[in-house]
């Protein structure tokens, strides 16, 4: 399932979330894998799991950066999708 704007999400249990000077590791317990996040992928994350909306996490964004809406929903959608494909997020749409 691909995420929209409309999409709620969560983050699964056996995902750990750890910043570390502005950027962020994130390790899936249940595969073992670590993962990276830069900058923007971090505020990111942080605004998806704080707001659990993609479009509110997209709203909150806009207001801390200066980029064109569209191209920050495509960023932030690709970003949801991946997340989930890799077993970091969930898409909670039930």
């Amino acid at each position: 399932m691909m995420a929209t704007l409309q999409s709620k999400i969560c983050i699964p249990e056996d995902v750990l979330f750890k910043e570390l000077d502005g950027e962020a590791v994130i390790l899936n317990m249940e595969s073992g894998k670590y993962y990276g996040l830069d900058e923007v992928g971090t505020r990111m994350w942080e605004t998806l799991s704080q707001h659990g909306q993609v479009e509110l996490a997209c709203q909150a964004l806009l207001e801390e950066y200066d980029v064109a809406e569209d191209r920050l929903q495509q960023d932030l959608l690709e970003l949801v999708d991946k997340l989930v494909s890799e077993g970091l997020l969930q898409i909670d749409d039930a």
